[in-house]
């Protein structure tokens, strides 16, 4: 299947590494290759994650760092939607 991000989650992504590379660049490299393997994960096997409570919306972590991908299928299509710390809300209806 293939995998497309969002411009939110692209823009997710970098500010995530530029948060983390204020204080450790080679950790915030070391984050985002994770979260992109997780994602690429996903082309093979897309119904990996546990459903959200939004509709059609499922989610995979970042193991062993703390951040949700959120994501949908959609015919041989993954959309990246958002990747968020968990410490934060999951995302409103509007910001998947």
């Amino acid at each position: 299947m293939r995998v497309r991000y969002t411009p939110r989650a692209l823009a997710d992504l970098q500010r995530i590494h530029t948060y983390i590379a204020r204080h450790n660049p080679s950790a915030a490299t070391q984050v985002i290759s994770i979260v992109e393997k997780r994602v690429d994960a996903l082309s093979d096997l897309p119904e990996i994650g546990y459903r959200s409570d939004e509709a059609g919306v499922r989610i995979i972590l970042a193991i062993p760092y703390p951040y949700r991908i959120y994501y949908r299928i959609a015919a041989d299509e993954i959309t990246i939607l958002h990747v968020r710390h968990t410490s934060r809300h999951a995302p409103t209806t509007d910001e998947l």
